[in-house]
């Protein structure tokens, strides 16, 4: 117990979380924004594959850092698009849509790398962004490691965080997307556009998620490989539900899933020879079903998610 109380109260032990809760959060983002429209994209396990392949494939070619988080933001919005137009003017089942939209990134992504370099045996490696050192501010007692000694993506991820909670609840678009997620009748008796705001909510989430696979290749990582993604975005559609919908939740629920995977690591370091490795790398996601459990019996859901709406139709 003692040793649990002394990793917890470290400063390496939260840096380490908000570490692993960067990508997460790129990806619960992308997933509410496109959810609060109405719209459950299953695509996110792809989208991330997508991103992480395009980010890493444009800094390799030479198209620098922040060249290669465009390249992978234009890939999951094109992806996005995608199951945007699946779903919403053609109205075909989400779960599909999106499933398909994993299988085809995913493939894509492994055919890319593939055929780019058949005959490399070892994924070839970046210079991928570099801790911040803020004079100062990364001096300070734990904030400063904690805080202050991240990559510049965790810092984006963070700002997005403020930047969708004030769209989504100060401004008219912010409105307006909530309200095509709960009641499209109502948008389109304002005269405006359900499919518009709809997939451009699909389009900017799905953008959103393809970062958070670039986070993997240029700022945990410094290369792709296969597998890499394993599961991130399954856990970003589990922590929407978890956060109900809202921003700074979905930042808590990052930030815990995080803290779970890097405590279950240090477990294993501490106690590692009396216990299956099994047991430590399923606990982050056993403490997150039940954190969900909990959470999903007060979720105040978008009233029209998963349901198609056609113009004209009541």
């Amino acid at each position: 117990m003692m040793d649990i109380l002394n990793i917890l109260m470290s400063e390496s032990f939260w840096a380490a979380s908000l570490r692993i809760a960067s990508p997460l959060i790129f990806g619960v983002l992308g997933a509410l924004l496109c959810e609060r429209a109405g719209v459950l994209n299953l695509g996110i396990e792809g989208i991330f594959v997508a991103g992480a392949m395009a980010g890493w494939m444009a800094v390799w070619l030479g198209a620098g850092l922040w060249g290669g988080v465009f390249f992978a933001a234009l890939a999951g919005a094109a992806l996005g698009l995608l199951h945007g137009i699946l779903t919403v003017p053609l109205g075909l089942s989400q779960h599909v849509s999106g499933l398909g939209v994993t299988m085809f990134a995913t493939s894509l992504s492994y055919f890319t790398y593939r055929t780019s370099l058949p005959d490399v045996t070892s994924p070839p490696r970046i210079e991928p962004f570099r801790a911040l050192d803020i004079p100062i501010l990364s001096d300070l007692p734990f904030i400063g490691p904690v805080l202050f000694q991240q990559t510049a993506l965790t810092w984006v991820a963070l700002g997005l965080v403020g930047a969708v909670w004030y769209i989504m609840s100060r401004t008219p678009l912010g409105t307006a997307l909530r309200a095509v997620g709960d009641n499209p009748d109502s948008v389109d008796a304002q005269g405006l556009s359900v499919y518009g705001l709809r997939i451009g909510a699909i389009v900017a989430g799905s953008a959103l998620m393809a970062l958070g696979g670039a986070f993997l290749t240029m700022s945990a990582f410094d290369a792709f490989f296969f597998g890499m993604v394993n599961g991130r975005g399954w856990i970003c559609i589990a922590l929407v539900i978890f956060a109900s919908w809202r921003p700074g939740k979905a930042l808590l629920g990052a930030i815990l899933f995080g803290a779970f995977d890097a405590l279950q690591v240090r477990l294993q370091t501490e106690v590692g020879a009396l216990v299956p490795s099994q047991i430590f790398l399923m606990t982050p996601y056993i403490l997150s079903i039940l954190a969900l459990v909990v959470a999903a019996r007060r979720a105040d859901y978008p009233r029209a998610l998963l349901k198609p709406w056609f113009k004209g139709q009541r």
